[in-house]
Protein backbone atom coordinates (compact mmCIF):
# COMPACT_ATOMS: atom_id res chain seq x y z
CA UNK A 1 0.00 0.00 0.00
CA UNK A 2 2.67 2.38 -0.66
CA UNK A 3 0.88 4.35 -3.11
CA UNK A 4 -2.52 5.76 -2.22
CA UNK A 5 -5.52 5.58 -4.29
CA UNK A 6 -8.74 7.19 -4.63
CA UNK A 7 -12.00 7.46 -6.93
CA UNK A 8 -14.72 10.20 -7.24
CA UNK A 9 -17.80 9.92 -8.79
CA UNK A 10 -20.68 12.08 -9.75
CA UNK A 11 -24.10 9.89 -8.14
CA UNK A 12 -26.66 9.37 -10.64
CA UNK A 13 -29.82 11.42 -11.03
CA UNK A 14 -31.81 8.45 -10.62
CA UNK A 15 -29.75 7.20 -7.35
CA UNK A 16 -31.50 8.95 -4.64
CA UNK A 17 -31.50 6.17 -2.27
CA UNK A 18 -28.02 5.12 -1.74
CA UNK A 19 -24.96 6.53 -4.20
CA UNK A 20 -21.31 6.51 -3.72
CA UNK A 21 -19.36 9.15 -4.60
CA UNK A 22 -15.81 8.16 -3.88
CA UNK A 23 -13.42 4.96 -2.54
CA UNK A 24 -9.94 4.83 -2.08
CA UNK A 25 -7.37 3.15 0.40
CA UNK A 26 -3.97 4.20 1.90
CA UNK A 27 -1.28 4.07 4.62
CA UNK A 28 -2.02 7.27 6.36
CA UNK A 29 0.25 8.73 8.52
CA UNK A 30 -0.97 12.30 8.95
CA UNK A 31 -4.34 13.92 10.98
CA UNK A 32 -7.37 15.41 9.28
CA UNK A 33 -7.85 18.24 11.56
CA UNK A 34 -11.61 19.82 12.07
CA UNK A 35 -12.54 18.93 8.54
CA UNK A 36 -16.27 19.10 7.48
CA UNK A 37 -17.87 16.90 4.76
CA UNK A 38 -20.59 17.21 2.38
CA UNK A 39 -21.56 13.53 2.81
CA UNK A 40 -21.28 10.33 4.87
CA UNK A 41 -18.08 8.54 4.91
CA UNK A 42 -17.07 5.28 6.39
CA UNK A 43 -13.31 4.45 7.54
CA UNK A 44 -11.78 0.74 7.78
CA UNK A 45 -8.90 0.60 9.58
CA UNK A 46 -7.21 -2.37 9.29
CA UNK A 47 -4.30 -2.09 10.74
CA UNK A 48 -2.65 0.27 13.05
CA UNK A 49 -4.43 2.42 15.79
CA UNK A 50 -5.05 6.59 16.84
CA UNK A 51 -8.11 8.11 17.60
CA UNK A 52 -11.12 10.00 16.60
CA UNK A 53 -12.99 12.93 17.59
CA UNK A 54 -16.29 14.50 17.17
CA UNK A 55 -18.78 17.07 18.76
CA UNK A 56 -21.24 13.60 19.52
CA UNK A 57 -19.11 11.48 20.50
CA UNK A 58 -15.25 13.22 22.35
CA UNK A 59 -12.06 11.79 21.60
CA UNK A 60 -12.18 7.77 20.79
CA UNK A 61 -9.35 6.09 20.62
CA UNK A 62 -9.34 3.18 18.38
CA UNK A 63 -7.28 -0.12 17.61
CA UNK A 64 -7.44 -1.84 13.99
CA UNK A 65 -9.46 -4.32 12.87
CA UNK A 66 -12.17 -1.33 13.69
CA UNK A 67 -14.23 0.95 11.29
CA UNK A 68 -15.42 4.65 11.97
CA UNK A 69 -19.03 6.65 10.40
CA UNK A 70 -18.26 10.57 9.52
CA UNK A 71 -21.49 12.58 9.05
CA UNK A 72 -22.35 15.30 6.98
CA UNK A 73 -21.00 18.73 7.38
CA UNK A 74 -20.30 18.12 11.32
CA UNK A 75 -16.55 18.56 11.82
CA UNK A 76 -14.09 15.73 12.53
CA UNK A 77 -10.29 14.95 13.55
CA UNK A 78 -8.57 11.93 13.70
CA UNK A 79 -5.06 10.74 13.23
CA UNK A 80 -3.31 7.25 13.14
CA UNK A 81 -0.30 7.10 15.93
CA UNK A 82 3.22 7.18 14.65
CA UNK A 83 3.27 4.36 12.70
CA UNK A 84 0.43 5.28 10.85
CA UNK A 85 -2.53 2.88 9.86
CA UNK A 86 -3.69 1.06 6.71
CA UNK A 87 -7.21 2.25 5.89
CA UNK A 88 -9.81 2.27 3.14
CA UNK A 89 -12.56 4.78 2.86
CA UNK A 90 -16.15 5.53 1.20
CA UNK A 91 -18.27 8.39 0.84
CA UNK A 92 -22.05 7.94 0.09
CA UNK A 93 -24.82 9.80 0.44
CA UNK A 94 -28.72 9.73 -0.54
CA UNK A 95 -32.06 8.66 1.87
CA UNK A 96 -31.15 5.83 2.68
CA UNK A 97 -28.11 6.84 5.28
CA UNK A 98 -30.68 9.07 6.87
CA UNK A 99 -32.62 6.08 7.48
CA UNK A 100 -29.48 3.98 8.81
CA UNK A 101 -29.22 7.17 11.70
CA UNK A 102 -32.76 7.20 12.20
CA UNK A 103 -32.59 3.59 12.83
CA UNK A 104 -29.79 4.13 15.04
CA UNK A 105 -28.18 1.24 12.18
CA UNK A 106 -25.17 3.79 12.56
CA UNK A 107 -25.04 6.62 15.25
CA UNK A 108 -23.32 10.15 15.95
CA UNK A 109 -22.78 9.13 19.33
CA UNK A 110 -21.02 5.75 18.57
CA UNK A 111 -19.23 6.20 15.47
CA UNK A 112 -16.57 3.45 16.28
CA UNK A 113 -17.07 -0.29 15.66
CA UNK A 114 -14.41 -2.58 16.30
CA UNK A 115 -13.90 -5.31 14.28
CA UNK A 116 -13.19 -9.27 14.86
CA UNK A 117 -13.99 -10.43 11.22
CA UNK A 118 -11.59 -8.20 9.39
CA UNK A 119 -12.35 -10.10 5.87
CA UNK A 120 -15.64 -9.61 5.44
CA UNK A 121 -15.44 -5.92 5.69
CA UNK A 122 -12.38 -5.89 3.29
CA UNK A 123 -13.53 -7.77 0.89
CA UNK A 124 -16.85 -5.88 0.52
CA UNK A 125 -15.13 -2.36 0.69
CA UNK A 126 -12.58 -4.22 -2.03
CA UNK A 127 -15.43 -4.70 -4.17
CA UNK A 128 -17.20 -1.34 -3.97
CA UNK A 129 -13.91 0.06 -5.03
CA UNK A 130 -13.79 -2.46 -8.08
CA UNK A 131 -17.61 -1.01 -9.15
CA UNK A 132 -16.34 2.34 -8.80
CA UNK A 133 -13.83 1.98 -11.30
CA UNK A 134 -15.97 -0.05 -13.68
CA UNK A 135 -17.57 3.71 -14.06
CA UNK A 136 -21.16 2.38 -15.24
CA UNK A 137 -24.29 2.63 -14.39
CA UNK A 138 -24.12 -0.83 -13.47
CA UNK A 139 -21.12 -0.52 -11.58
CA UNK A 140 -22.64 2.59 -9.59
CA UNK A 141 -25.48 0.39 -8.31
CA UNK A 142 -23.26 -2.37 -7.54
CA UNK A 143 -20.81 -0.32 -5.47
CA UNK A 144 -24.33 1.16 -3.79
CA UNK A 145 -25.34 -2.32 -2.32
CA UNK A 146 -21.62 -3.10 -1.17
CA UNK A 147 -21.97 0.18 0.86
CA UNK A 148 -25.13 -1.27 1.72
CA UNK A 149 -23.68 -4.99 2.76
CA UNK A 150 -20.69 -2.93 4.27
CA UNK A 151 -23.46 -0.90 6.92
CA UNK A 152 -25.41 -4.38 7.94
CA UNK A 153 -22.40 -6.32 8.36
CA UNK A 154 -20.82 -3.77 10.59
CA UNK A 155 -24.21 -3.19 12.55
CA UNK A 156 -24.15 -6.80 13.47
CA UNK A 157 -20.50 -7.07 14.22
CA UNK A 158 -21.72 -4.13 16.73
CA UNK A 159 -24.38 -6.16 18.18
CA UNK A 160 -22.26 -9.33 18.43
CA UNK A 161 -19.46 -7.35 20.73
CA UNK A 162 -22.52 -6.49 23.03
CA UNK A 163 -23.18 -9.90 22.66
CA UNK A 164 -20.17 -10.96 24.02
CA UNK A 165 -19.96 -8.72 26.73
CA UNK A 166 -23.37 -9.33 28.47
CA UNK A 167 -22.54 -13.46 28.05
CA UNK A 168 -19.24 -13.04 29.59
CA UNK A 169 -18.35 -15.72 27.28
CA UNK A 170 -15.05 -15.99 25.05
CA UNK A 171 -15.78 -17.62 21.94
CA UNK A 172 -12.06 -17.98 21.09
CA UNK A 173 -12.45 -20.78 24.25
CA UNK A 174 -15.28 -22.17 22.60
CA UNK A 175 -14.08 -22.55 19.49
CA UNK A 176 -10.96 -23.97 20.37
CA UNK A 177 -12.91 -26.77 22.33
CA UNK A 178 -15.16 -27.94 19.66
CA UNK A 179 -12.32 -28.10 17.46
CA UNK A 180 -10.59 -30.55 20.52
CA UNK A 181 -13.67 -32.33 20.55
CA UNK A 182 -14.52 -32.40 16.63
CA UNK A 183 -13.94 -36.18 16.52
CA UNK A 184 -16.65 -36.98 19.12
CA UNK A 185 -20.96 -36.79 18.55
CA UNK A 186 -21.78 -32.93 18.41
CA UNK A 187 -25.41 -32.48 20.60
CA UNK A 188 -25.60 -29.13 19.82
CA UNK A 189 -28.18 -28.32 22.60
CA UNK A 190 -25.66 -29.65 25.23
CA UNK A 191 -22.90 -27.64 24.78
CA UNK A 192 -24.94 -24.48 24.48
CA UNK A 193 -26.09 -24.90 27.52
CA UNK A 194 -22.67 -26.02 29.04
CA UNK A 195 -21.21 -21.95 27.63
CA UNK A 196 -24.70 -20.61 29.07
CA UNK A 197 -26.41 -20.23 25.68
CA UNK A 198 -29.22 -20.98 23.46
CA UNK A 199 -28.23 -23.20 20.75
CA UNK A 200 -29.78 -20.35 18.21
CA UNK A 201 -27.82 -17.98 20.41
CA UNK A 202 -24.41 -20.37 19.84
CA UNK A 203 -24.77 -20.90 16.56
CA UNK A 204 -25.14 -17.15 15.63
CA UNK A 205 -22.07 -16.09 17.63
CA UNK A 206 -20.29 -19.24 16.44
CA UNK A 207 -20.90 -18.01 12.70
CA UNK A 208 -19.70 -14.55 13.34
CA UNK A 209 -16.79 -16.00 14.68
CA UNK A 210 -15.66 -18.47 12.21
CA UNK A 211 -17.84 -18.11 9.46
CA UNK A 212 -19.11 -21.59 9.53
CA UNK A 213 -21.96 -22.80 12.18
CA UNK A 214 -20.83 -25.32 14.45
CA UNK A 215 -21.77 -28.36 13.04
CA UNK A 216 -20.21 -26.98 9.71
CA UNK A 217 -17.21 -26.28 11.44
CA UNK A 218 -17.06 -29.77 13.23
CA UNK A 219 -16.99 -31.43 9.98
CA UNK A 220 -14.62 -29.05 8.44
CA UNK A 221 -12.23 -30.34 11.48
CA UNK A 222 -12.67 -33.47 10.44
CA UNK A 223 -12.49 -33.49 6.77
CA UNK A 224 -8.86 -31.53 7.73
CA UNK A 225 -8.05 -34.56 9.77
CA UNK A 226 -8.28 -36.78 7.26
CA UNK A 227 -6.40 -35.27 5.07
CA UNK A 228 -3.65 -35.93 7.28
CA UNK A 229 -4.05 -39.22 8.14
CA UNK A 230 -4.74 -39.91 4.11
CA UNK A 231 -1.41 -37.90 3.64
CA UNK A 232 0.37 -39.64 6.19
CA UNK A 233 -0.76 -43.16 6.99
CA UNK A 234 -1.42 -46.21 5.27
CA UNK A 235 -4.55 -46.51 7.26
CA UNK A 236 -7.70 -47.93 5.49
CA UNK A 237 -10.37 -45.90 4.40
CA UNK A 238 -13.41 -47.76 6.54
CA UNK A 239 -10.40 -47.31 9.32
CA UNK A 240 -9.45 -43.33 8.92
CA UNK A 241 -13.83 -42.73 8.19
CA UNK A 242 -14.19 -44.20 11.94
CA UNK A 243 -11.03 -42.65 13.57
CA UNK A 244 -12.89 -39.13 12.69
CA UNK A 245 -15.98 -39.86 13.77
CA UNK A 246 -17.56 -41.39 10.64
CA UNK A 247 -18.96 -44.95 11.04
CA UNK A 248 -20.05 -45.29 7.53
CA UNK A 249 -17.43 -45.24 5.22
CA UNK A 250 -19.57 -44.42 2.00
CA UNK A 251 -20.78 -41.75 3.63
CA UNK A 252 -17.61 -40.62 4.71
CA UNK A 253 -16.47 -41.07 0.79
CA UNK A 254 -19.45 -38.90 -0.99
CA UNK A 255 -18.82 -36.31 1.62
CA UNK A 256 -15.60 -35.99 1.06
CA UNK A 257 -15.59 -36.22 -2.77
CA UNK A 258 -17.80 -33.66 -2.61
CA UNK A 259 -15.61 -31.13 -1.09
CA UNK A 260 -12.77 -32.13 -2.05
CA UNK A 261 -13.37 -33.16 -5.83
CA UNK A 262 -11.85 -36.41 -5.68
CA UNK A 263 -11.95 -39.49 -4.06
CA UNK A 264 -10.23 -39.95 -0.26
CA UNK A 265 -7.81 -42.76 -2.29
CA UNK A 266 -7.88 -40.68 -5.13
CA UNK A 267 -6.34 -37.97 -2.17
CA UNK A 268 -4.21 -40.57 -1.27
CA UNK A 269 -2.67 -41.37 -4.37
CA UNK A 270 -1.46 -37.51 -5.21
CA UNK A 271 -0.40 -36.26 -1.37
CA UNK A 272 0.79 -39.43 -0.15
CA UNK A 273 4.46 -39.22 1.99
CA UNK A 274 5.79 -41.81 1.91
Amino acid sequence: MKNAEAIYRTPLGAAGGLAVTGSGRQHARHAVTERKLPSFAVVLVERGQGWLETAASGRLSLTGPALFWLFPNRAHSYAPDEGGWDERWALFEGSFPRDFVRLRIIAEHHPVVPLHHLDELARLFGKLHADLLDDTNLGQASAALMLHQIVIAAARQAIDAVDRRQAGADMADIVETLRRRAMQPLDLAAFAAEHGMSPATLRRRFTLETGLPPKAFQLRVRMDHAKQLLATTDEKIETVAAMIGLDDPFYFSRIFHEREGCSPREFRARYLRG
